[in-house]
């Protein structure tokens, strides 16, 4: 039996490999699940007449990607919306079951995922990373691009060094370019348990101030335990609530924190 070596591509000096802003997006057919059945997306009719930001990640449930780079962007969409941006959507090397299942998993409904499982669009922008040697094989580089009427105006594309890198292409970048002089609204994560009324006041005031967060469900049907709650948050009661990383506490202290 021979001894094949997978040989590792050489990753470009820079993203994307080729000139894109001002380019028209590249034209294909992604397909999509929705609702159960296929949905086939083209991209020349999906971009047309519209202002798009896209952000493109390299894999549905990874790390910097679930935790950050998504949630964000589906909390700023309203911010967005207020700038004149008509869609947000984000572009994964994956099929359309596993950009399904990971928009159910992360609760996401302001977000279009959109499933470049052929890598075609990934391709065509330039934008294909090598991640054999972890198993994933070609996968997308982390960008994000503004997009107007199906033309690129603006592409931030991660530099090119170790690991994971995320810098510039996360949504607070974004709106800044878009209006420099936008107000960045908190990013706050709320810790919840099912049941909890005064989760449910918490969300509601939180609401009343225009402000979107992510929500961890903690307890037996929910993503982290209580005593994972404790760890972080040193407390067992919900809800507990961070703004911007910075621990607010439970509503009688987000309330406080509003005053």
């Amino acid at each position: 039996m021979s001894d094949v070596k997978k040989q590792k591509t050489e990753e470009p000096s820079s993203y994307p490999t080729k000139a894109m802003e001002g380019q028209k997006v590249p034209e294909v057919t992604l397909k999509a699940r929705k609702d159960g059945d296929w949905l086939d997306i083209n991209t020349k009719e999906f971009f047309a007449g519209k202002t798009v930001i896209v952000f493109s990640l390299p894999g549905a449930f990874t790390p910097t990607c679930s935790s950050t780079h998504l949630p964000r962007y589906e909390q700023l969409y309203e911010a967005f919306k207020k700038e004149g941006v008509d869609t947000i959507a984000c572009v994964s090397v994956n099929d359309g079951f596993v950009m399904d299942s990971w928009r159910e998993a992360q609760g996401v409904s302001n977000v279009e995922l959109l499933p470049d499982g052929n890598c075609e669009f990934t391709e065509a922008m330039g934008m294909v990373s090598d991640k054999a040697a972890i198993g994933f094989g070609k996968r997308s580089w982390r960008y994000s691009m503004l997009v107007k009427d199906g033309t690129i105006e603006k592409i931030f594309a991660e530099p090119v060094k170790a690991g994971d890198p995320f810098e510039v292409s996360d949504a607070d970048t974004m709106l800044k370019y878009i209006n420099e002089k936008a107000a960045i609204p908190a990013s706050v994560v709320m810790f919840t348990k099912e049941g909890c009324s005064f989760c449910t006041k918490a969300k509601a005031l939180l609401a009343e101030k225009g402000l979107a967060y992510q929500e961890v469900v903690c307890g037996l049907k929910g993503t982290v335990s209580l005593d994972a709650l404790t760890a972080v948050a040193n407390a067992y009661t919900t809800p507990q609530i961070f703004m911007n990383g910075k621990l607010i506490g439970g509503y009688d202290d987000l309330v406080k924190s509003f005053a």
